[in-house]
């Protein structure tokens, strides 16, 4: 009865190693490399669209936060305010300078 428990331990355990040594194998084939690849493909495309997403919020608080939706501001005078932001600008209207 021992020999029969041992002879069905050792036939389950070879067959579990041959069918991870299979799937192991058959995912370094061609077909297993592409089929990781493309699974690579579709989270760079979720990335860059979740990228896009975060570019367009962040552009539409800039726009608002320079008032260039809202006509408080001339669109000239908010690019000339994101091309040099430190420098010498005439006032914007409803804008207090800061001091410091």
């Amino acid at each position: 009865m021992r020999r029969v428990f041992w002879v069905g331990l050792g036939a389950t355990a070879g067959v579990l190693v041959v069918r991870r040594l299979t799937s192991a194998a058959r995912a370094y084939t061609p077909e297993g490399v592409a089929r990781g690849l493309s699974g690579l493909g579709d989270g760079l495309r979720e990335l860059a669209e979740v990228v896009r997403e975060g570019m367009e919020q962040r552009d539409a608080e800039l726009r608002l936060a320079l008032g260039v939706d809202a006509g408080a501001i001339d669109p000239a005078t908010a690019q000339s305010l994101v091309d040099a932001p430190a420098g010498d600008h005439a006032p914007v209207p409803g804008v207090r300078a800061r001091q410091g």
